[in-house]
């Protein structure tokens, strides 16, 4: 993303481009290039003519207006955008406007506080901490709730902070938890009758008045904090702590994205049971593939969701030695560090990832009926001291769906929009950006033909993969998790040498 020495215009085209994939994908109808090269898009519902800097994260748009070319900027955008959907739909929609500006003064709180920020020295958390764009296609990535500044950014990734969890007790007979918790007990100590409950800083605050009650009876009682500092993962509400080499995730009641990222009961209740069926998937596959597990849980049965915490694995148990662990979101996005960046050859490092990240997906689904969420944000890539790939990790198994509890159509679709859409044509176009004229689409279809999956036959042929619609989705107010798709061009299905441009179709 190309940076001006004004933090305004750097959060309008931050936020802009990926509301703007989102507007182009699922609602403009594409017209014939101008004579400057750019990308023309007609939008349906009043008939005007938009156009944008081509490229996988669009720019400088401008509608077509008395004759001539007028630049928008983002707030000239979401009312465009919100206009065009109310034509388009036929209903109002008051919040999502709102999320998008949200999202753009985040963006630029998140700038200011990077310039003045140190980025932390190991490359895993710098790769954890890069996501100032996040979502490529969420209209409002960077929305937190239209909550002040001042309440989330002491615990924002993107501004390279780090902080101390609280240290709770919960009343031993209020304790409920599932798993194996026994890391917690290791944070601090905790007096006789009572079990150590870490808390996030900020989930307290989104909670604090709503747990009065049970402090007051003793239900609860602080125990200062930890005496080290957790990162903050790209996640939000997971965080780090290299020392115990330990991942924790909590419950945070604010809309983030399409959900409110509270730690759901259902999804709780479920947990181990997923997550056992992914690590046995994992174990069986062999190779160097590896699954973080969310080992268990721990809440107070008076709080259930609001105080949750998920022990999730750390990473020395299952990095190779002398590999370096890498967000695969951060290999899109940028980051100081990013091996794209390097001397690398686009064809060696292409097959280098696709043998490390599409088999253990494709054989978990195939073989044990496990649906991976193997979006960017969800997968890790270790690399050797070249660069190269030789390790892929996925994480989170409120995300993993199982068969037959979906059917098998629709966990091959989520399959495939998390693994394909989402996770290799955002890899697979940043190697474009870097190295023109390559064509990532032979290698994935080589690498497809060597699975007896009936599904990943058929993707070779299919006109069209799932895109979701995020933009509608919000605008709709769908719920967060009922996902929905517009087929999009497919780029395996192409003649051989056109994979670049189906890659910017994506």
């Amino acid at each position: 993303m190309p940076l001006t020495d004004d933090v305004g215009e750097r959060a309008d085209a931050y936020a802009s481009a990926p509301l703007l994939n989102c507007l182009i994908r699922e609602v403009a109808q594409p017209c014939p290039a101008d004579q400057e090269g750019r990308r023309v898009y007609r939008l349906p519902g009043a008939g005007r003519l938009l156009r944008v800097r081509d490229g996988r994260r669009p720019a400088e748009p401008e509608v077509y207006t008395a004759g001539r070319w007028r630049r928008v900027d983002h707030a000239e955008l979401v009312k465009l955008v919100a206009e065009e959907l109310r034509r388009h739909t036929g209903l109002s929609n008051d919040e999502l406007p709102a999320e998008m500006i949200d999202s753009r003064e985040a963006v630029a709180a998140l700038l200011t506080a990077r310039d003045r920020a140190t980025p932390p020295g190991d490359p895993y958390l710098r790769s954890e901490q890069s996501l100032v764009t996040g979502h490529p296609h969420h209209p409002a990535p960077k929305a937190r709730g239209g909550a002040p500044v001042t309440s989330w950014l002491p615990y924002a990734p993107e501004a390279h902070v780090r902080f101390p969890l609280v240290l709770l007790g919960a009343r031993a007979d209020t304790v409920v938890e599932d798993g194996d918790t026994a890391a917690l007990d290791a944070l601090g100590q905790a007096p006789p009758g009572y079990r150590l409950l870490p808390a996030h800083p900020w989930q307290l605050d989104l909670v604090g008045r709503g747990l009065a009650e049970a402090f007051a009876d003793g239900r609860l009682i602080r125990l200062g904090t930890t005496p080290f500092d957790v990162w903050p993962t790209a996640a939000i509400r997971t965080v780090h702590a290299p020392d115990s080499d330990l991942f924790l995730k909590f419950s945070l009641d604010v809309r983030i994205t399409n959900d409110v990222r509270r730690l759901w009961r259902h999804d709780l209740l479920k947990l181990r049971r997923t997550d056992s069926a992914v690590t046995a998937a994992f174990a069986a596959l062999g190779g160097p593939a590896a699954w973080l597990s969310d080992r268990g849980y721990r809440t107070a049965g008076f709080a259930f969701e609001e105080l949750a915490v998920v022990v999730r694995d750390g990473l020395r148990g299952h990095v190779p030695p002398g590999a370096t662990p890498l967000l695969a979101a951060a290999l899109a996005e940028g980051f100081d560090g990013n091996p794209l960046d390097g001397p690398v050859d686009p064809e060696v490092w292409w097959a280098a990832y696709l043998r490390q990240v599409l088999p253990p997906a494709l054989t978990a689904f195939a073989r044990h009926g496990v649906v991976l969420e193997a979006h960017l944000q969800n997968s890790l890539v270790a690399v050797d001291a070249d660069g190269v790939p030789v390790q892929a990790l996925f994480r989170d198994a409120e995300g993993v769906k199982l068969l037959p509890e979906v059917s098998r159509a629709a966990g091959w679709e989520r399959l495939v929009y998390c693994l394909f859409v989402n996770n290799l044509s955002e890899i697979a176009a940043a190697l474009v950006e870097r190295h023109p004229g390559f064509d990532p689409w032979p290698a994935v279809r080589r690498e497809l033909a060597r699975h007896d999956l009936p599904e990943a036959a058929g993707l070779l042929t299919s006109p069209t993969l799932p895109g979701k619609t995020n933009l509608l989705l919000r605008w709709t107010r769908a719920d967060g998790a009922d996902a929905r798709y517009r087929p999009l061009p497919n780029p395996l299905a192409g003649a051989e040498g056109e994979g670049g441009r189906a890659v910017e179709a994506l």
